[in-house]
């Protein structure tokens, strides 16, 4: 990768503060985007600002030309079979919620989850154990974070209708063996929702050769405009779902007493849509597949080894997850003993324009359950140098040397 180049790719990247460049090194919240999908969001307010599928005039037939072309970029993307099996959504949390709300679970079902989900795939099925009286079964990570495929296994039960899991975890990056977790899950007859939200972004996926019935993931993660995100499912388990928003653009028709729904995808995406972020969406995949996946997990690789290397040498330091990086992917979460992380992230910020995170990155639970307060968390992706990487080494260490 010619990174000098793509950097030139992101305008964030030529402004300073202070003097200062900015380091940004909190991509798992949200990436930057490159200005190919700047210009495709400007593009559709300056030059066709109409709505898709509903007016039939010039700008109406050219955005709706744009979101099918959208659809069938994410759709290549990974590797869906056909482009009915894509559903826009605004997030990732919006995704998982719509299965949640539509599988129509029924008391004594069984939802399997890991320790390290994001509220967004734990809160869901919290609520329909209280309301409907599933059963939420969470499995225990092992000792060193990663995945226990044989309590899984353990666990699994005819009861179980539906596995729920975090593809690659926000805490630390670990990524669990999904092939393995899907051909068992379905052996005992169960469906298999992933939440892809930082897989997706960092990672060739095929969906087809997963066998996953539904996938969720964020565009704003991926180079792609805020408040975008996309629902992957199984055509045929798409036709039985039921929608859990409806109105306009979601029926054939309507009477005063009945109405028909239109099929997938249009049954499940309600109202207007954001028709520039889903066109900004379809541009960001674009991007992606030019840079390629092998290149840039070989780049995190290298600054995750660094950085992990490094940091590892500062006193009562702690690595959340495996110490090795590449079961980590692209993120560092760590704390200091003693040291509240968001004193960490806000010192960094103010005077090295380091932007990272901290505090419990919405998996509240495995903090609580693990009885720490919090995390400061690099998180990497294919633009950061390893000059920034050594400017955040320098500057932690400098922040470290107050306390010890």
């Amino acid at each position: 990768m010619n990174l000098e180049k793509i950097r030139e790719d992101f305008p964030l990247f030529q402004e300073v503060i202070r003097g200062k460049p900015i380091v940004y090194f909190d991509n798992a919240c949200q990436s930057l985007r490159p200005k190919s999908v700047i210009q495709a969001l400007n593009e559709y307010y300056q030059k066709y600002p109409a709505c898709g599928g509903r007016s039939m005039h010039k700008l109406g037939d050219i955005v709706t030309r744009k979101i099918d072309e959208a659809r069938k970029q994410v759709a290549n993307f990974i590797k869906a079979k056909r482009k009915e099996e894509i559903i826009f959504t605004r997030n990732t949390t919006e995704g998982i919620n719509l299965i949640a709300r539509s599988l129509n679970l029924k008391q004594s079902d069984i939802v399997l989850a890991t320790d390290k989900e994001h509220n967004s795939n734990l809160i869901p099925w919290q609520i329909l154990s209280k309301k409907v009286g599933i059963i939420h079964k969470i499995v225990p990570s092992r000792e060193d974070n990663t995945f226990d495929l044989e309590a899984f296994e353990k666990m699994m039960d005819k009861q179980a209708k539906l596995v729920s899991m975090v593809f690659t975890s926000n805490l630390d990056g670990v990524t669990i063996p999904a092939k393995e977790i899907i051909n068992i899950a379905h052996l005992y007859g169960a469906k298999v929702l992933l939440d892809a939200a930082q897989t997706v972004p960092h990672q060739e996926i095929d969906v087809s050769k997963l066998d996953v019935d539904f996938l969720a993931f964020s565009g704003h993660k991926m180079l792609g405009p805020s408040g975008t995100g996309v629902l992957y499912g199984k055509y045929n388990l798409l036709e039985e779902l039921e929608p859990f928003l409806v109105g306009g653009d979601t029926v054939e028709y309507t009477t005063y007493t009945d109405h028909k729904l239109l099929p997938p995808p249009e049954k499940f995406e309600a109202g207007l849509q954001d028709y520039a972020g889903i066109i900004g969406l379809g541009e960001a995949t674009r991007y992606l597949s030019q840079i390629g996946f092998q290149n840039m997990a070989k780049h995190e690789y290298e600054l995750n080894k660094f950085i992990t290397t490094e940091i590892a040498k500062i006193p009562k330091l702690k690595i959340i997850g495996p110490l090795d990086p590449s079961l980590r992917g692209g993120i560092i979460s760590f704390y200091i003993e003693g040291v509240d992380t968001h004193q960490i992230a806000l010192t960094l910020d103010e005077t090295a324009n380091i932007m990272i995170r901290s505090g419990q990155h919405c998996v509240h639970s495995w903090f609580t359950s693990h009885q720490i307060k919090g995390s400061a968390r690099v998180s990497l992706y294919f633009y950061n140098t390893l000059k920034e990487a050594e400017i955040f080494v320098e500057n932690l260490n400098k922040f470290a040397k107050l306390y010890h």
